[in-house]
């Protein structure tokens, strides 16, 4: 059926005003960072970045960032796929209460997991004798406790669609387990892998808050020398040369998690939505079990455990004393610490508005299946174009924004909507991967047949995408607000003093000489964690089942 030209206008602007507010509040920042870094004296040159990429001291911090993130994504592929099978695949009591808990570390604040493994690993924490504060495996087990939950559920929504007669048959001619996963279900479930992989990969090598909070300028990558050389030395050509490389590490990270990500959804259509899951049973299971309660329990719930536990040790022994604090400035804090965290809120909930929006719009348009091979191929660009933000430096991001957006027609330095925007920059593609799931999995004759039952297409959009659309929207508002709730790396340049959110406060704290400001900030990150873990623990209960990150 061809569509009306209004139909054809409304189509259109749902995907130019997404495209136009990417193209301000990205792409226009992004492009005016990089390109002050070719201008020397006001004519073009290339003489700035020739020189930083010439430098030991570059090339030995792309390597770091590439090591780090290598690692990293290493260690959580191997820790989460036996988490896949025992959360997707098998049934027991209280699956659904582990798989929340799973998910939460993905969104909670990158500045609560950083004081939460310093102060583990401090000399003066539980592992201290380990003699890793500060470390390189200190920052590779927070960046592994940060996105384990993106394997598990990447490869475990492929892993429990799966068709398991193929590995009952192998299993049936004599096949051993061990042969069947590595020759049936591995093939299977490589593209889940791989594409996970490569998001844990894009996400590893961006950190910007883990390693600022613990590893500083000894491990310091792309990410947080950007930030060293825009902030400390102004210097922008060595900023420019640093977010190319990146933009380099992201786009390729990008084209094959959107590859692999393809092949899955394929698969999926192959073998459609029956589930294939099955009871636990301990002799089949064990293994994967117990490696996913050690990573749960050891990984993933001792570091929070213990931040709480130390958040209540003060001098004077055991008390509220660090809670209380937090009504007052502190050492130096324009104000109260409680008054941070209600900007933090005001302004997550603003920028979630603007991101779900946004996402709601971009999901709508790239859930069209063309059937022109042109429209394909824009549908496709239109995908990959809004997960650009998710490796792009959010650093990068926020200083874009103080050189771009200071003249007319959008002079918004001091506009109290700056944050908002630029943290509804960086939730908007966790809003665009949760909701598009959920209307690709729409049946297009389900429209066809509402159509030829006499239904016009608004309202086939309404009673079709839009019902469906209700289903992930609680997870997607959750993601938004939550990333919103712990965005540092932008928020790090656009936040006043007399403004703050609760993560720039807490680095603040941080920074700061004395047990009480440090006390402080480990109380605030309690807070802060508390906050982030509601809000995802409400998304999950509305969660349908095809919104899987």
């Amino acid at each position: 059926m061809r569509p009306s030209p209004l139909a054809i206008v409304l189509w259109t602007l749902a995907a130019l005003i997404p495209l136009a507010f990417l193209g301000i509040f990205f792409a226009w920042p992004v492009a005016g960072l990089v390109s002050r870094g070719f201008i020397v004296d006001g004519a073009p040159s290339l003489a700035g970045v020739t020189e930083v990429l010439s430098t030991a001291r570059t090339w030995r911090i792309i390597g770091q960032t590439l090591g780090q993130a290598a690692v990293g994504t290493l260690v959580a592929v191997l820790l989460g796929v036996p988490g896949a099978y025992l959360l997707y695949r098998c049934r027991f009591p209280g699956r659904g209460l582990l798989r929340a808990v799973v998910s939460v570390p993905f969104v909670l604040p990158t500045v609560v997991v950083g004081v939460a493994f310093r102060s583990l690993f401090a000399a003066q924490g539980p592992f201290g004798w380990l003699g890793l504060d500060e470390s390189f495996a200190a920052i590779v087990f927070a960046l592994v406790f940060f996105n384990y939950s993106v394997i598990v559920r990447t490869v475990g929504a492929l892993w429990s669609r799966i068709d398991p007669r193929t590995a009952e048959a192998a299993r049936m001619l004599g096949a051993s387990p061990a042969r069947v996963f590595r020759t049936v279900t591995l093939p299977a479930i490589a593209p889940a892998v791989l594409s996970g992989a490569s998001l844990v990969f894009l996400f590893c090598a961006t950190a910007f808050g883990i390693v600022m909070v613990m590893g500083g300028v000894r491990f310091s990558t792309i990410e947080t020398e950007i930030w060293y050389q825009t902030t400390q030395l102004l210097d922008l050509p060595a900023a420019a040369a640093l977010s190319i490389v990146q933009l380099v590490v992201v786009v390729i990270a990008l084209v094959i998690a959107g590859r692999a990500r393809a092949r899955s959804e394929h698969a999926l259509r192959l073998r459609g939505d029956n589930t294939a899951e099955q009871p636990w049973r301990w002799r089949r299971d064990l293994l994967p079990s117990l490696v996913t309660v050690a990573v749960v329990v050891g990984l993933l719930g001792v570091p929070m455990v213990y931040l709480v536990v130390r958040s209540f040790v003060t001098a004077d022994g055991w008390g509220w004393r660090n809670y209380q604090l937090l009504a007052g400035t502190g050492d130096g804090l324009a104000v109260p610490v409680w008054t941070a965290a209600l900007n933090s809120l005001v302004i997550a909930a603003q920028a979630s508005a603007i991101a779900v929006l946004l996402g709601v719009l971009v999901s709508l348009v790239a859930s069209r299946r063309p059937r022109r091979r042109a429209g394909v191929a824009g549908v496709r660009v239109l995908d990959a174009v809004f997960m650009l933000p998710l490796g792009v430096s959010a650093v990068t991001v926020g200083f874009g924004f103080l050189i771009t957006l200071n003249r007319p027609p959008f002079d918004l330095r001091t506009s109290p909507i700056l944050i908002p925007i630029a943290q509804a920059i960086v939730a908007l593609p966790l809003v665009v991967r949760t909701l598009l799931p959920v209307l690709r999995a729409i049946d297009p004759r389900q429209r066809e047949a509402a159509a030829m039952l006499g239904a016009g297409p608004g309202r086939v959009l309404a009673s079709i995408d839009g019902a469906l659309a209700l289903r992930g929207l609680g997870l997607a508002i959750g993601f938004a607000f939550a990333t919103s709730l712990g965005e540092f790396g932008a928020t790090s340049f656009l936040s006043r003093p007399e403004h703050p959110t609760l993560p720039t406060v807490i680095f603040r704290l941080i920074g700061r000489p004395g047990a009480d400001n440090f006390g402080m900030a480990l109380a605030a990150s309690v807070v802060l964690a508390v906050l982030t873990a509601a809000v995802m623990a409400a998304a999950e209960l509305v969660r349908p089942k095809e919104a899987e990150l």
